[in-house]
């Protein structure tokens, strides 16, 4: 029984960890046409999610862990043409976010479909768990 309970807290962890990489994810492209408002101050820097296998001296397994929420370079910007814009540098240009949402698109849908599997395994463990109980009774 402790087994399945196991499985349940490493699912729900894993759940945990797309949790974040999908807000992380989302935020990206929320802010992808996002402006600085003057020439020295920088636009949104694009984020992503680092994991780190941890060991969990309670359950005695690694788990996954948020290990850090990084930033990208910060010359990791995409140059706009628009010489009315307050940000505009001399030439006319404008740093802007280098994100491309097609690509946030698929990374989300990944993090989605991972989350799915952990729910899956989750109720799979559930469900044997009852299962168990019932047999017991």
């Amino acid at each position: 029984m402790s087994q399945l309970y196991d499985t349940m807290q490493i699912s729900s962890q894993g759940m945990r960890v797309q949790s974040t990489r999908v807000r992380v994810i989302s935020e990206n492209i929320a802010n992808a046409q996002t402006l600085p408002k003057t020439a020295d101050e920088m636009p949104y820097q694009k984020q992503h999610v680092e994991f780190k296998n941890v060991m969990d001296k309670e359950l005695g397994h690694k788990i996954v862990k948020v290990d850090d929420i990084k930033t990208s370079k910060e010359a990791e910007f995409d140059l706009k043409y628009m010489p009315s814009h307050p940000a505009a540098n001399e030439e006319g240009y404008v740093r802007a976010p280098k994100i491309n949402t097609l690509v946030e698109m698929m990374d989300v849908r990944e993090a989605q479909r991972s989350y799915e599997a952990n729910i899956g395994m989750f109720d799979q463990s559930r469900n044997m768990a009852m299962r168990t109980i019932d047999l017991l009774r």
